[in-house]
């Protein structure tokens, strides 16, 4: 197999394209549209009083915001300084002041009035702090106390009662490994992390279809492929930089294609700050939407694979690339049959989406000679998940779109180094280098010198549910170490989260803030510890972007507001371990950054070469340019596996709708506007088709009551162009309606989108006949007796 080198940054070309203009009025005006301009100056205000840091932060640092992997103001795809609103927005959890002492110290009660969003402008965890089980506030704890406690609690439990959790708030690729190696030391594998609730399906599927959990190309790919398809994914949305690609592609003749329930305001048009021409006119970045039902995109791809095999009756090679099928990919007879026992009646009623559309699609694809499937979300947060993405490979497999230039698979990341996680071993089902089974653990056994207990650990979810078993079950856990994360807020069902994170004996919350998750009761103790930020990580830190780029991020001097007491987060788990079992800490006992990444490059092969970045804009790309080069697979055989994979039945009746989740202005349930600016929705407004609106009689603006089984959401009527028979509702706000104990089979994510009923307010009240509790909405409670 080759590995070929990325060819590094492309330049912009310096003249102007009216014909990708939005409107020739300057600015937008009169237009729907982010106010980047506005955005920016109030995160200067914002910074005011720590402005040096912060821009030392944005020339210097890697972004902890999204996954596009920016060092400073430059990356890997295009020449010239980038930055965006997501990194603007986050910036100040890194540069804000410590709470004020009185606010630390506040009655419970009173901090529970804040949201998260209120919480978080409070200012940075100043000092270890612990309440335990009926005190009314927090009290100031000295470091060793706290891990004491910790420890103690520890020691009394069996380590499958012991879970840890690692969010993907600015944590490094060192932190994930020390707490990898921390877990297991300390006998347990209830370890998981923040993919387990966003891409977890696109590792699992993409390791059966094609042999690795990764990206197979770069973001410099996007410029100058025929085709990019944007599925489940509204990159210009939650990572705004990726805008300047888009750009770039569109320049170079390259057609984007979006297909999303929701035609998606920021993927239609887009005033992108940082470059001249479209920071004035905009640019209509896709040149066509399919709008197909949520859940609908097996049937979808089923539409297209079923054309191109019509094609081929037509002509052969018409649609499917035979060299490259014959040579490297496995089951296309198996498919073919597959995919032509499906009915078109079945494929459209599934899909929402007309048999000729889906025609044109194919054609457009059949023709292309390079594309790239994008896709986020809309594909990962569904129970059949890693069949969506196996069926992506489908189409990217027979077409040979594959390890070669400007062609690829690209699960987009939403967060900084979330791509790091797993392959640091932060995983129940992974360690460093390869997945959790013999060959690997005997590996890692003689590398770490320690002995790995060898029971699976839960995901996420899972661990979750069983703090609710019996006291005497062996599963049952009693003590969570959660690394960020705000589990009220990202979970299904929040008043279950509530009554499990209360029902746990020991809760610890490393973290730079307070959120809402932290302020909740537990049995016995919890503690609250302070995290220093990745920028203030002694001996600097990594993260790996999208791409599979590693990038190193330096320490950043001259915080005028560093939190005195806050600890590097690998060495609060280096301590951890040191009072747990001290006969073997020694075997964790890292002096600094540079150690760890010296272990990691043994550890992960993919990761030789981590070791040797030490300066800032130190990068290096594991699997070099294209994994999968020249079609080769790391499979058995060498071969893609094409998968045969069902049609979903969503149980849906004519009466149901099928909603989702939807991010607005947000960074994961990080809230930053109470309004999208891209659409103008409020956080309670419930996104619908203005027809399907009118069959029930509701008007826009109008009180409007989602419910099922699971729970009820009460908000006001929007009218958006989504595919009729499909709702959006805001996450985390929505998050009453989904189930708890849903999980996708192979990857264990939680379901994220669900069959409801929606009706006015008044006709739902009236009956009084579903009782519900719900966090109160100003100028939205509505009393039900």
């Amino acid at each position: 197999m080759g590995e070929t080198k990325h060819d590094g940054p492309a330049k912009l070309p310096k003249s102007w394209a009216p014909k990708h203009w939005v409107s020739p009025v300057p600015f937008g005006l009169g237009k729907v549209k982010s106010g980047h301009i506005r955005d920016t100056m109030k995160v200067i205000w914002e910074n005011r009083d720590n402005l040096n840091y912060a821009r030392r932060i944005i020339t210097q640092g890697v972004c902890d915001g999204c996954a596009l992997g920016v060092s400073g103001l430059y990356d890997q795809t295009l020449a010239g300084p980038h930055v965006c609103t997501t990194r603007l927005n986050i910036l100040r959890l890194n540069t804000m002041p410590e709470m004020k002492e009185e606010m630390v110290h506040a009655d419970i009660d009173e901090l529970r009035q804040y949201s998260s969003a209120e919480l978080r402008k409070l200012g940075r965890i100043p000092y270890p702090l612990i309440r335990r089980k009926g005190e009314r506030r927090f009290s100031r704890i000295q470091w060793d106390e706290a891990m004491d406690v910790i420890a103690q609690k520890m020691k009394a439990l069996h380590p499958k009662q012991t879970a840890f959790f690692l969010t993907s708030r600015g944590i490094t690729n060192e932190s994930y490994y020390v707490a990898g190696k921390v877990a297991r030391l300390l006998g347990t594998n209830n370890i998981d992390n923040a993919s387990r609730i966003c891409h977890s399906p696109s590792k699992t599927a993409l390791k059966r279809s094609i042999g690795l959990g990764a990206s197979t190309c770069n973001y410099s790919d996007w410029i100058g492929s025929d085709v990019i398809v944007f599925w489940g994914s509204a990159a210009a949305n939650n990572q705004p930089v990726s805008t300047k690609y888009m750009y770039a592609a569109k320049r170079k003749g390259t057609k984007i294609i979006c297909i999303n329930p929701y035609r998606e305001p920021s993927m239609e048009k887009y005033w992108i700050p940082s470059i001249p021409e479209s920071a004035l006119f905009g640019t209509k970045l896709a040149d066509d939407f399919y709008q197909v039902n949520i859940g609908g995109d097996i049937a979808f791809m089923h539409g297209i694979m079923k054309h191109w095999f019509e094609m081929e009756k037509e002509e052969r090679g018409k649609a499917i690339d035979h060299a490259f099928v014959a040579q490297h990919v496995n089951n296309y007879e198996q498919l073919k049959r597959h995919v032509q026992q499906q009915r078109w009646e079945q494929i459209e009623a599934s899909s929402g989406v007309a048999k000729e559309r889906m025609y044109e699609l194919a054609d457009l694809l059949a023709k292309s000679k390079s594309g790239i499937f994008v896709w986020s979300l809309g594909l990962t947060m569904h129970t059949f998940a890693s069949d969506n993405i196996s069926q992506v490979a489908n189409l990217a497999l027979l077409r040979g779109f594959l390890g070669r230039k400007h062609c690829g698979l690209m699960p987009i990341r939403g967060h900084s180094s979330v791509q790091g996680s797993g392959e640091m071993g932060a995983d129940p089902f992974v360690l460093p280098g390869g997945d959790f089974e013999p060959a690997s653990i005997e590996r890692i056994e003689k590398l770490w010198g320690f002995t790995l207990p060898k029971w699976q650990g839960d995901v996420l979810g899972v661990s979750l549910e069983n703090i609710m078993l019996p006291d005497d079950h062996e599963r049952k856990i009693k003590m969570y170490y959660v690394s960020g994360g705000n589990f009220l807020e990202t979970m299904p069902d929040p008043l279950f989260i509530e009554k499990a994170l209360s029902s746990l004996e020991l809760r610890v919350h490393q973290d730079i803030i307070f959120n809402t998750s932290t302020l909740v009761d537990a049995k016995e103790t919890v503690i609250v510890l302070p995290a220093k930020t990745r920028y203030e990580q002694e001996g600097g830190g990594t993260s790996t972007s999208t791409e599979r780029m590693v990038y190193y991020s330096p320490p950043i001097e001259g915080n005028a507001q560093a939190v005195k007491e806050a600890r590097a987060e690998w060495k609060i788990y280096r301590d951890l371990a040191k009072r747990v079992k001290p006969d073997l800490a020694h075997l964790v006992d890292f002096a600094d950054g540079q150690a760890i990444r010296e272990e990691i490059a043994k550890a992960n092969s993919n990761y030789e070469g981590i070791q040797h970045l030490k300066e800032r804009g130190d990068v290096f790309q594991w699997g070099g340019a294209w994994l999968c080069e020249d079609g080769l697979c790391p499979t058995s055989d060498g071969k893609g596996n094409l998968i045969a994979v069902a049609i979903p039945d969503l149980k849906k009746t004519k009466e149901m709708f099928y909603v989702t989740t939807r991010r607005g202005k947000q960074f994961n349930s990080m809230v930053y506007n109470e309004q999208d600016p891209f659409n103008q929705a409020d956080r309670y407004d419930v996104l619908m088709n203005a027809q399907d609106a009118q069959q029930l009689s509701i008007a826009e603006g109008e009180l409007v009551v989602v419910h099922n089984e699971h729970g009820v959401f009460q908000g006001r009527a929007r009218f958006i162009d989504i595919a009729k028979g499909n709702l959006e509702v805001h996450f985390p706000e929505g998050n009453f309606l989904l189930p708890k104990g849903v999980y996708e089979k192979y990857a264990g994510i939680p379901s994220f989108n669900v069959g409801v009923y929606i009706e006015k307010a008044e006709q739902f009240n009236a009956r009084k006949d579903i009782s519900y509790v719900e966090k109160r909405v100003e100028d939205l409670e509505t009393e039900i007796s």
